[in-house]
């Protein structure tokens, strides 16, 4: 018979000090966990102290909302752009053969959406909240809630995965059809992208939710989360339904971490995510 196999004592430590290292783990991450959902209970059941009487301000502040909405909606789409400006900035920027001409549709985008949502807001806090524009989320996040909003891309992740395989997100996704010709037609477009997204965050989760709040505590967040969920009215169903869900969780992550930056930037990482996602499905860049 052959002799039985012994464990070496120098195994023997390692592998009770790393079983003691991940329980020194779990212990401090339920630690956290349990700390971070009391306080949110708390944050939620007290809604944050506010009243919530309606005023001239708030009438005013949901009135400019619905005026940037419908601004953005008829007028800073890649869809306006192509119907009414496409062939003046083409000439005036003489791109006429340019290989990244198709990418100017979406470089408007994002301007337009700096422009409606961060620019006029950022305007209207300085000049007529005359307020601080740290009182709106432009600052950064709270101290230790950077990891809150990786776990929160690290659970999405598989969902992600899991969506990029059906039809109706592989064909939304890029919005930029061009984007799998090149590496850098992709790159180009994704810096466009992201732009706009720090667009819908600081409009939603800052200048909105943070305007609200002063009246509604975190009611501000469900008020919020309505045009939100529209904005994604011609998107696959799943990913609608889902904004409801995003809109309330980075919602309340906003005001909890006293930054919508957090969120912009897993906002960007799950539409990077998506996309990636999708072009590799349908074959990846050509070599």
């Amino acid at each position: 018979m052959a002799p039985e196999a012994k464990s070496s004592p120098g195994a023997i430590v390692c592998f009770h000090a790393s079983r003691q290292i991940m329980a020194n783990i779990l212990t401090r991450a339920h630690t956290h966990l349990r700390n971070f959902l009391s306080e949110a209970k708390h944050e939620l059941d007290t809604n944050g102290g506010h009243p919530t009487a309606l005023d001239m301000r708030t009438i005013l502040v949901v009135s400019l909302t619905c005026v940037l909405l419908t601004l953005f909606y008829y007028y800073a789409r890649p869809n306006f752009y192509n119907r009414t400006l496409a062939d003046s900035v083409v000439s005036l920027l003489g791109m006429e053969k340019s290989a990244f001409r198709s990418l100017l549709p979406y470089v408007y985008w994002s301007l337009s959406s700096f422009t409606l949502r961060i620019f006029i807001p950022l305007m209207c806090i300085l000049f007529w909240f005359r307020e601080s524009p740290r009182d709106y989320g432009f600052r950064l996040w709270k101290k230790g809630h950077g990891p809150i909003y990786l776990g929160l891309y690290l659970f999405m992740l598989p969902l992600l995965v899991m969506v990029s395989y059906m039809p109706s997100f592989q064909s939304k996704y890029p919005f930029y059809r061009d984007a799998t010709k090149s590496v850098v037609h992709f790159l180009g477009y994704e810096l466009a992208y992201g732009v706009q997204f720090f667009g819908v965050e600081a409009f939603f989760r800052g200048f909105l939710i943070y305007a609200l709040f002063k009246r509604f505590g975190y009611h501000s967040v469900v008020i919020m989360t309505i045009p939100y969920c529209m904005i994604h009215f011609n998107k696959p169903v799943p990913e609608t339904l889902g904004a409801i869900i995003a809109g309330l969780a980075l919602g309340f992550m906003a005001i909890y971490s006293k930054s919508w930056l957090p969120g912009a930037l897993l906002h960007w990482s799950i539409g990077f995510t998506m996309d990636v996602l999708c072009i590799w499905h349908k074959g990846g860049w050509p070599e």
